[in-house]
Formats: C-alpha cells, sequence, structure tokens
C-alpha cells in the first residue's frame, strides 16, 4: 500500500501548500491532508480493503464520493466519542482521527469469516428463513448473533451534548449545489427568511469535484463568492453539515446538523455535538441532486471499481488519482468527462468500454485526439483480481446485455463505472409526492405533490449545469412572486462553458444476460445480486415492497441510494413489462441516518422528562420516603431501621389493615368537564350511565376505545348538574384530556362542554383503615364524617382549617377511604396536619409498593397491567353493566362483533398458589400441562401477585383462557423454566362483600 502521488485539484494554485494531518486507520499511522475526506486519505495512502460486506465477507474498496457510498463504513474512535457505521466519504480528516474497519476480524484485510463467499450458492436470498427452522431459531441464535450487525455500539455514555431547535421560514432549500445557491440568491435579496441545508461541509455540490467554469472562474471560485453574498444577507441562515432526514405533513422537515463531531474529540468534553432543526416552511426547493447508478457485470463489487463520477471527484477536489491504468466502463456520455479529466491529469493509461453501439461523434474525436482507446458496443463480461481488481475481459455487446463469449482482456488497476443517474427524490416521496418514468434519461423523475414543493436541477432530472441554473433562477423567482415580494433587478443568467445537452445519450443496460446472475451485486454492503431478485420473482414476490424485503436490497445502509432503481430495473427485465409497470418502493425517514443522540436532544438522564415532584416531597424525605419513577416522583415505601423495600412494603400493607395510613395521591387524573351537555358527553364516552349519577355522588366508570378495548377507569363525580369531575389514573390522564378534546372538537362539536385539566393544580392526600374515620374527624373541619351522611362513593366539597377541600369516599385500598383535595400549594401543610393529627393513631405513610399489595388483596383491576390490547369490558364482567345502559357509547358496536363477546377470551380471574409461600410469577404463562412439551399453547398469563400479609398466602390475578367458567380449577403457570400450581378464584381476594370499605 504505497501512498499514490496527488496531482492538483482543480482550482488550486500549484504549489499552495496543504497541512499534513495523522491518522490512524485498523490500528495502522497514515498521513492525509487537511480538506481530506477519510475516504480520500485512504485511497491516498493506496488502501484498497476497507471493509466487508455484511452476509459473504467479500473484500469491500471505497466505491463512492459521498452518500452513495455503502463499502466504506467505519467506527470511529472510542469510548465516549465512539460512533458506529460512519461513511468515510463524508467524514472530514481530523488530526488524531482513529478509524477501524467493521464487520472483520481479526481485520478487514484479512477477515477469516470470508470462507462464507465459498458457500454463496447456498446463502441465497432469506436463506435463514428456509434453513433455520429445525430444530429452532433459539439453536441457531448464539451462532448468528456474534457475527451479525455492522459497528459497535457505544459502550460509554457520550460526553457530548445535543440539543433541538424549532424555526419558522419562508423558503427552505435543501440542497447547496449550482440550482440551490441561485435560487436562494433570488429569495434572500428579495427580503424571504430562507434556510440553505446542504449535508456537505462547504457548500458548491457537484461543483466541488468538476472542472466547470461560471462567470469565468472555477466552478468552486464562483461558490465562495456566491456564499459570501448569501452570509451577508441577514434573512438568510445558512446550514452546512446539515442532513435533512424527514419530510413530513405541513412542509414540516427535520435536519441533523453536524455542529463539532466532524472536528474529533480533541480532549473537549460537554461540546455542543450535533444540533437536530425541526423546521417549519411556507414552501420548499430540493435542490438534492442525483446520484450515478453503478454498472451491473460479473464481479462488478470488487475492490478498485468504483462510480466514474467519484473517481472525477477525488481527482479533481483532492487531487487524488485512485488509479494509474484506468477503465471507464459506461452506457452514457457523462462517464466520458471521467476519462477526460484524467487525461488532463496525466494519467497515460485510460480506456473506456462503452455498451451503446453507436456513440456521438464529438466523443470520439476526444479520446481520438488524447490517445485514449475505446470500445464501442462492448460490455464487461468479468473482473480478474480477488482483493483488487487486476483487469477485466470484456467482451462485444450484441445488445439486452448479450455478450459474446470470445472475450479480450484489459489490464487495469481501477474501473470507473456508470450506468446513468438517479435523482435523488428521497425527500420528495417522503412528502407524498408521485414519480414518473423519464424513457429519455431511464430514471424516475418528480411529478406531483400536494406540498408546497419545488424540485429543481439534477433532483429534476435536469443534468446539464447551464440547466441547472436556469431552473434555479425560475424556481427562485417563483417562489418570490407567490409569496408577495419583488425579485430584484440586478439578477441576471450566469454564464457556464458546460454545454446543456437535452440528454445524457443514454442506453439502459441493467445487467449482462451472458454471466451468472450470483455474480452481479446490485446491493454491495449485503451481498444482494440479480439472482436474489430472481428468485425472488420466482417465489412469486412480485411487488417491489416485497422484494425488497424478501432480498433486503435497498435497505439499511443504502436506502435506495445506489441499488434502488438497478433492483427495479432488473424486476423489468426478469418480468419482461416496462420500468413504470413494477412501481416504486416508498421512501421513509430518515434519508441519512442520525444519530439517537440528536433526536434525544438534551433529554437525557434527569432531564428526559421534567420531574413532577409531589408539593409535600419534603415531609416525604423526612419521612425516609424510598423515591421512583411513576411519571412522578412518588414513594415506593416508607424505610424504618433496617428494613428493605419488602419489609417495609408488609408493614405499611398491615398498617392500613389495621389502623389507617396516609399515602399521597396526588398524581391521580383530575379533569373537570362543565357545559350544559357534560351528562350527555361523559355518557356517550364512558361504559357504564352516568347521565343518572346524582349531584355529590360518584361512580366507578371504564373507558373503551372504538374497537371496545379497555383503555382507561376511574371514579367520575358529580359536582352539579352541568359539572363533573373525572378520576382518570395517573399515567393516562394527559391522553384521555386529550381524547376528550378531540371528541368536542372532531366528532361531538354541536355538544357545548368544556374541559380542563386541573390534575396539577389540586395536591392530595388519602386517608386509608379502620380508623380513617376517627382521624378524619379529629381535623378541623365544617364537614360531617358521620358513616350514614357522607357514605361510600359520595363527594363533599367544605373547609380544613379554613382551606377550601374537596373530599371523595373512594377506595383502592378496601378500607374507609378519603381522598382530600387541596389548592397545590397547601400540599405539604395539609400532609403535614394529617399526620400530626394521626400521630395518636398511629397513622402510617405507606407508598406505591404496599397500594399495590393492599388492591391486590381486594382484587381491584389496574387497566394496562391486569388487562391486554384486546381486553373489553365483557371479559371482567360487566355484561349485565352494559345491558342496563341504553344509550351508546365509544366502542358499543364492537362488543356486538362474535370474536369480542366469545367464550374462549381471556378473561380476568383471582388466582392463589396452591403453596402459600411461592409467590405467583408476573408474566408466567397458563399452560394445559405439568410437563408441556415446549412450545405450548398458552391460555394467558398472571397479570398481577403478591405474598399478602393479611391473608397470609400468595395470590395474584391474571387474563385466562376462559377463565370465569373455571372458577375451582387448578391451572399450571410456566415461567423462567419452573412450574407453579394455582387456583382460580374469585378476584376479590379480602373483604368479597365490601362491608369494610362501608363501614
Amino acid at each position: 500500500m504505497k501512498p499514490l502521488e496527488r496531482v492538483t485539484p482543480f482550482g488550486k494554485l500549484a504549489g499552495e501548500q496543504q497541512r499534513k494531518v495523522q491518522f490512524t486507520f485498523d490500528g495502522k499511522s497514515y498521513e492525509g491532508l487537511e480538506g481530506d475526506t477519510l475516504a480520500a486519505a485512504l485511497l491516498s495512502n493506496g488502501v484498497a480493503i476497507v471493509g466487508r460486506s455484511f452476509k459473504l465477507h467479500r473484500p469491500r474498496g471505497i466505491m463512492g464520493g459521498w452518500v452513495e457510498e455503502t463499502n466504506g463504513l467505519m467506527q470511529l474512535e472510542s469510548g465516549q466519542f465512539d460512533e458506529p457505521n460512519v461513511r468515510s466519504t463524508m467524514m472530514p480528516l481530523y488530526p488524531g482521527l482513529k478509524a477501524s474497519s467493521q464487520n472483520a476480524w481479526p481485520s478487514a484485510q484479512h477477515d477469516v469469516l470470508s470462507v462464507m463467499d465459498k458457500f454463496s450458492k447456498v446463502l441465497p436470498a432469506s436463506f435463514y428463513y428456509k434453513s433455520m427452522m429445525w430444530p429452532n431459531w433459539h439453536f441457531y441464535e448464539r451462532f448468528v448473533r456474534p457475527i451479525a450487525g455492522l459497528g459497535k455500539a457505544p459502550k460509554e455514555p457520550d460526553a457530548q451534548e445535543y440539543l433541538k431547535q424549532n424555526v419558522h421560514c419562508d423558503l427552505l432549500i435543501v440542497g447547496g449545489g449550482p440550482a440551490g445557491l441561485v435560487a436562494a440568491l433570488i429569495a434572500g435579496q428579495a427580503g424571504l427568511r430562507v434556510i440553505v441545508a446542504d449535508d456537505r461541509d462547504q457548500f458548491g455540490g457537484s461543483l466541488l469535484g468538476e472542472r466547470f467554469r461560471i462567470d469565468g472562474q472555477p466552478g468552486a471560485k464562483w461558490v465562495q463568492a456566491t456564499v459570501a453574498q448569501l452570509e451577508a444577507l441577514p434573512n438568510v441562515q445558512l446550514l452546512p453539515r446539515t442532513n435533512v432526514s424527514g419530510y413530513y405533513e405541513g412542509n414540516f422537515l427535520a435536519a441533523a446538523q453536524r455542529v463539532a463531531n466532524h472536528l474529533g474529540p480533541k480532549g473537549q468534553e460537554g461540546r455542543l455535538r450535533e444540533r437536530l432543526w425541526r423546521i417549519r416552511t411556507k414552501t420548499v426547493i430540493l435542490a438534492t441532486g442525483a446520484i450515478e447508478r453503478p454498472l451491473v457485470f460479473a464481479n462488478n463489487d470488487r475492490p478498485g471499481i468504483m462510480l466514474a463520477s467519484a473517481v472525477r471527484m477525488y481527482v479533481n477536489r483532492f487531487g487524488v488519482v485512485p488509479g494509474k491504468n484506468v477503465v471507464i466502463a459506461t452506457n452514457n456520455d457523462d462517464a466520458y468527462r471521467t476519462a477526460l479529466d484524467l487525461s488532463k491529469v496525466g494519467v497515460k493509461k485510460v480506456c473506456v468500454v462503452d455498451t451503446r453501439a453507436k456513440v456521438a461523434d464529438e466523443l470520439v474525436r476526444d479520446l481520438t485526439k488524447l490517445g485514449i482507446r475505446h470500445y464501442v458496443g462492448h460490455g464487461i463480461r468479468d473482473v480478474v483480481g480477488t482483493r483488487r481488481v487486476r483487469a477485466l475481459k470484456i467482451a462485444a455487446h450484441r445488445g439486452g446485455g448479450k455478450l459474446d463469449r470470445e472475450t479480450t482482456t484489459i489490464q487495469c488497476d481501477l474501473v470507473a463505472m456508470s450506468s446513468g443517474w438517479t435523482p435523488t427524490i428521497h425527500l420528495f416521496s417522503q412528502a407524498g409526492g408521485a414519480l414518473t418514468y423519464d424513457e429519455a434519461l431511464a430514471c424516475l423523475v418528480p411529478s406531483a405533490c400536494s406540498q408546497d414543493v419545488q424540485v429543481i436541477g439534477a433532483a429534476n432530472g435536469t443534468f446539464p449545469l447551464p440547466l441547472c441554473i436556469q431552473q434555479g433562477i425560475q424556481a427562485g423567482e417563483a417562489v418570490v412572486e407567490r409569496l408577495g415580494s419583488k425579485v430584484a433587478a440586478s439578477q441576471l443568467p450566469l454564464r457556464t462553458h458546460a454545454v446543456a445537452e437535452e440528454s445524457l445519450r443514454i442506453e439502459p443496460y441493467w445487467y449482462t444476460r451472458s454471466a451468472p446472475m450470483d455474480k452481479q451485486w446490485l446491493d454491495f454492503q449485503y451481498d444482494v445480486k440479480v439472482s436474489d431478485v430472481d428468485l425472488a420473482m420466482r417465489e412469486n414476490f412480485r411487488s417491489v415492497e416485497h422484494v425488497k424485503r424478501y432480498t433486503t436490497g435497498g435497505m439499511s445502509i443504502d436506502q435506495g441510494k445506489s441499488s434502488n432503481f438497478n433492483i427495479l430495473a432488473v424486476m423489468a427485465e426478469l418480468s419482461e413489462q416496462p420500468i413504470e409497470k413494477v412501481g416504486t418502493t416508498r421512501f421513509r425517514p430518515p434519508y441519512q441516518p442520525v444519530t439517537i443522540g440528536a433526536f434525544a436532544g438534551n433529554t437525557r438522564g434527569e432531564l428526559y422528562a421534567p420531574w413532577q415532584a409531589l408539593h409535600a416531597s419534603s415531609s416525604h424525605v423526612a419521612a425516609r420516603a424510598s423515591f421512583a419513577d411513576y411519571g412522578w416522583r412518588r414513594p415506593e415505601c416508607y424505610l424504618r431501621g433496617n428494613e428493605d423495600v419488602a419489609a417495609a412494603t408488609k408493614r405499611e400493607a398491615l398498617a392500613v389493615r389495621n389502623g389507617v395510613g396516609m399515602f399521597d395521591g396526588s398524581p391521580l387524573g383530575k379533569l373537570e368537564v362543565k357545559g350544559p351537555d357534560a351528562a350527555t358527553f361523559l355518557n356517550r364516552m364512558y361504559v357504564n350511565n352516568l347521565a343518572t349519577l346524582k349531584v355529590g355522588a360518584a361512580r366507578y366508570a371504564m373507558l373503551t376505545n372504538e374497537n371496545g378495548v379497555l383503555i382507561d377507569d376511574g371514579v367520575v363525580v358529580r359536582l352539579a348538574n352541568d359539572h363533573f369531575l373525572v378520576h382518570a389514573t395517573s399515567a393516562a390522564v394527559g391522553r384521555v384530556f386529550l381524547l376528550m378534546e378531540e371528541l368536542l372538537q372532531c366528532e361531538w362539536p354541536e355538544l357545548r362542554v368544556f374541559v380542563n385539566n386541573v390534575t396539577s393544580q389540586w395536591a392530595n392526600v388519602t386517608v386509608s383503615g379502620p380508623m380513617a374515620r376517627v382521624v378524619m374527624q379529629d381535623l378541623n373541619s365544617n364537614i360531617d364524617f358521620d358513616a350514614q351522611n357522607f357514605p361510600h362513593m359520595h363527594f363533599r366539597v367544605g373547609t380544613l382549617a379554613g382551606v377550601p377541600v374537596r373530599i371523595l369516599r373512594a377506595s383502592f385500598t378496601g378500607e374507609v377511604t378519603y381522598e382530600i383535595s387541596i389548592a397545590n400549594r397547601y400540599g405539604k401543610s395539609l400532609w403535614d396536619a394529617i399526620a400530626e393529627v394521626g400521630e395518636r393513631y398511629g397513622i402510617t405513610p405507606y407508598g406505591i409498593e404496599a397500594l399495590e399489595v393492599l388492591r391486590t388483596e381486594k382484587g381491584y383491576i389496574h387497566i394496562g397491567a391486569d388487562t391486554d390490547g384486546n381486553s373489553n369490558p365483557l371479559d371482567i364482567g360487566w355484561a349485565k353493566i352494559i345491558e342496563k345502559k341504553a344509550d351508546d357509547f365509544i366502542g358499543r358496536r364492537s362488543l356486538q362483533r362474535p370474536a369480542d363477546r366469545g367464550t374462549d377470551r381471556l378473561e380476568y380471574v383471582g388466582l392463589e398458589s396452591l403453596d402459600p409461600n411461592i409467590k405467583l410469577p408476573v408474566g408466567g404463562h397458563f399452560v394445559n400441562e405439568a410437563n408441556p412439551k415446549m412450545p405450548s399453547p398458552s391460555q394467558g398469563y398472571v397479570t398481577s401477585s403478591c405474598l399478602s400479609p393479611t391473608l397470609h398466602k400468595s395470590i395474584g390475578m391474571g387474563i385466562l383462557r376462559n377463565g370465569a367458567s373455571r372458577l375451582g380449577e387448578t391451572v399450571n403457570i410456566y415461567a423462567k423454566g419452573k412450574m407453579t400450581i394455582a387456583r382460580v378464584v374469585p378476584t376479590a381476594h379480602f373483604d368479597p362483600k365490601g362491608e369494610r370499605l362501608n363501614g
């Protein structure tokens, strides 16, 4: 691997010095130049193999020049700055950069698993679906998992920072090439708020790697001058190194900007690495360019075979000539520019192999003048060389991809291939845009889109530079006029030396019919070959989406950039129908990978979500509360002495059963529903009848979705004829509130109802236990707590120590319970006052864990824990309640379906272990036999369990198939290789008649 001699990049002065940069790859030290990408530096050092393919571990070299690269994927750095799957073509070189190859052991140069290539015939597309069935997948998993995947996820926390930022603008231009820049200049000078985003570290697009001149100066110099003009405009924001990855409804786009990760660690921690832009714009211009397609022939994946445009870019931008003996293989005019540019930098051995039978006279003259060999009407039959291309075997092309058997061998160390260009329409497709096939250009081009978006330049199938610039000017002027501004009079068309041809004069060559299908690569990283597409279609996978998933072609790394269109074309060839009849895949976000850190921003660790702290937190701390995250930061228990959580939970539960306990219930959802139609509204929403609820009374209620599936429960209180207080669960109150708003705005706008989420406005202390009433009567309140005057499931409004309070008698413990709500600023005072009054009665604070034990003993259902995504009210015994309700409610019609009323559904039941000392395993499945042969069909599973300190036995709840008719049966519960025997019992293990809570 001898370093290559560099040439002077186009537009730079001969002898202009660039600072040398040291870096390492696979543990070896190399030297590049400032301004290089990692790929350019590796090529300049003669590194041929940079990785291995995913499945067959074939050697892979750099193929592309930017985002289309599928081979040069690197693992960067280590420790706190580790990042996998970085495209070496997009990674700027920085001093001390450490890169390593992926998917290879011990190295990319010598990969032990390259032996997989010898067995390629028995490893076709989706072979694992057909072969890894016996005895089961888990048998093979232990071997597959260690060798699968690309890159390694970082093991240490990222030392750098990420942020999110929202921005609004009039015009977002995606792509900073010539078309995008002129459109931005026109719109910016007209006063529009403009954002220009480009994923490269410099604006200019293809001009950075071409030898074009604009207004008499090299393209790169024109770019510098234009960018300077844009930077001077206060209403224009330029975002380089910004990947616009997603286009969503309402012209909302997401973009990830590399702020500092392209600069390397440099020992700095806590530095902003990436910023996620959330952009809302009136209109969008997509100037995203186009991607050159690989030519499909036998062994076209060998190191040393690159895209013609990439070779041209490395020569013109970086001064790196990847080979000395070069063959250009093409089916269109564009690749000839690579031959001409190589000749201009002194490469003597250049040859062009063109599959077309006829080539334009001017191209023939140019090649003849430069002494470049030219094989017209020839194609590549095979490649000589395994670890790097050494020669090509070419043969006469008889049309339709059929080559003669007689071959000619051409020595070479570099192949620059081109099968035409595919417009980068990923974002347009994400926006909902339709595509049409342009036969003259042999590619898909944008058609119509319902969103306000224009596509210009190469992304629109306009490849000649003069036409790109003209289209950019027209697009900029159109946006300015449409948004009510005036175009500055100084804007004039720009002069270029490029010829504005109408087409590439391309003649499609989709694959080589005379070569084995299993030797012609379509997706280079995932080893998808023509034979894989052929197999998929022979197995009747005709949809492009099915073929994509069956073969994995265009998935993951590539995302359809270089392989997608070739796969579509091969499908069309094999099915003998036009490409437009085959259809296209729908591109989905992200266009390029976005780090999880960018999506997370600074919402990680304690900032992941705002801490919702209880108003009496300091009092809980003083009582030695052990806090946990339950959406709110709540006590799970209160530790005394040397207790652990289990001991504290047992003590607290017994205190509530035998005396009195106090619980902070502030997070309980509280929704106020008010208006003349409030009763009608809630009666439509909830399963049971709420229209008959009396003022001052409360009723337990269930909520289902349109499919009749249980989604929440709670207690509804009627404060007045037109005023209700709905208690939703603390975890679901947010989405229940949004559901109510949606129904009132979209489904029943005629109802005169207002809904307000007042959960955080009220603090709550719940007093529960046989002595709860005694404690309440000792408080300074004007409310009568006598059992007959304030019965269970009733509500009172009054004062406590002169402060207004709301008190509800409802129980989640099975004991006499008072839920006291007070304005949140009095939350701590209320807690302390009750604790002081209750001290003489031995009042005990209890946490979430004790509450769960108490409600399990009582058999109270916990929606979401004791139900699954299919559970409906009939499964929990609510059939009679529904029958009594004459009015309609959400989900009622769904409950009439036979499947929802079947006798084999999973129904809510109580459980008790035959061994009182063995806790029932939550999640354990009910199986038919004590010694089942796995896999065994599941009859349901355990949803809640505890070792009851009150009943001195192991109890629980579950959902069991046809469970309501199986009371008294014993069931087998399988979990983690062990079997537990339990009996099916009623759900209420404790006080089934409710005598205690009604006392």
